[in-house]
């Protein structure tokens, strides 16, 4: 089953804008809750939902611009995915960027979290989400790109490190100086 495209709302709310507000430090979260429309738009999804197999059996998948935008996320974080999972409901900076305000079950489970990690670092789109972020972070001049950057590639490096160690294959080439 192949999964649906994500479109939440692209204007905040008044809860959401209030959250945004009392956001200091942590400005990734104010962007990627103004961009991810262009983050992760039509096209963009296509190409995530084109890494699922095609079948007719199980659950529909978690839209993949949701798990991506949660793979940031840990990336600028450096949560573990244990923690990805609890802060999907007990952190309201990431309920505002995954569209999940005041939910009191996870949009995502652990596995379904690992398992697209494990698709987008096999299809290489890990490379293509970094940058992609980062394009519309230096387009919108709403984040600087260069400490977004730092902090995703160093991210990319130990998700490829983890699969390693989750599936016993090493992972495939790096394809940037930083993952090395």
């Amino acid at each position: 089953m192949k999964p649906s495209l994500w479109q939440p709302p692209v204007e905040l709310s008044v809860q959401e804008a209030h959250i945004m507000k009392r956001i200091r430090k942590a400005k990734l979260f104010v962007f990627l809750r103004q961009h991810r429309h262009e983050v992760l738009d039509e096209g963009f999804q296509q190409e995530l939902a084109n890494l699922y197999r095609k079948t007719e059996r199980g659950r529909p998948p978690v839209a993949p611009a949701m798990l991506a935008l949660a793979l940031i996320l840990q990336a600028y974080t450096g949560v573990s995915d244990d923690e990805v999972i609890e802060a999907t409901v007990m952190d309201r900076r990431w309920q505002l960027v995954l569209d999940c305000v005041d939910t009191e079950e996870a949009p995502i489970s652990l596995g379904t979290l690992v398992a697209f990690r494990k698709l987008l670092i096999e299809g290489q789109m890990d490379r293509r989400l970094i940058e992609r972020t980062i394009e519309i972070a230096n387009q919108s001049q709403a984040f600087g790109p260069r400490p977004l950057r730092a902090a995703l590639e160093t991210v990319s490096y130990h998700a490829l490190r983890r699969w390693e160690v989750q599936t016993g294959k090493p992972p495939c080439q790096p394809r940037s100086r930083f993952l090395h």
